[in-house]
């Protein structure tokens, strides 16, 4: 049974039309969604971690949680084991949350692209 609706990861296969631009712009919603979803989520733990490890507040969690999404590294000096060895867990997986976010972005740009030029001209 075809699937209806837009989806953010089923795109048109080869010798289909491209997708219209409206389809194109629902998709590029869809995916930034899941980018401000993912990265949400990112620095929601990143917040909690670093409040309970370190005992920092919401501001200091904050800012450090953020600049490690960011790949900008902490802010202040980490002082307990458990606080350095949530920050480099949460350094990994903030790294692997902004590539998976990325390719979410990305993936309706370049299949968009790579699809216009195998449709066989009428």
């Amino acid at each position: 049974m075809p699937m209806r609706g837009i989806s953010a990861t089923q795109f048109e296969r080869r010798g289909q039309p491209v997708a219209s631009r409206r389809t194109f712009l629902v998709r590029m919603f869809i995916a930034l969604g899941i980018w401000v979803f993912l990265t949400l989520a990112g620095l929601a733990i990143g917040i909690a971690g670093y409040a309970e490890f370190e005992g920092m507040s919401f501001v200091d969690a904050y800012v450090n949680a953020a600049m490690i999404l960011s790949g900008m590294g902490p802010m202040g000096e980490l002082k307990t084991t458990a606080g350095k060895v949530f920050a480099g867990s949460y350094a990994i997986l903030s790294g692997l949350i902004i590539i998976i976010a990325t390719g979410f972005v990305l993936a309706p740009i370049f299949h968009r692209i790579l699809h216009h030029f195998h449709v066989e001209p009428r």
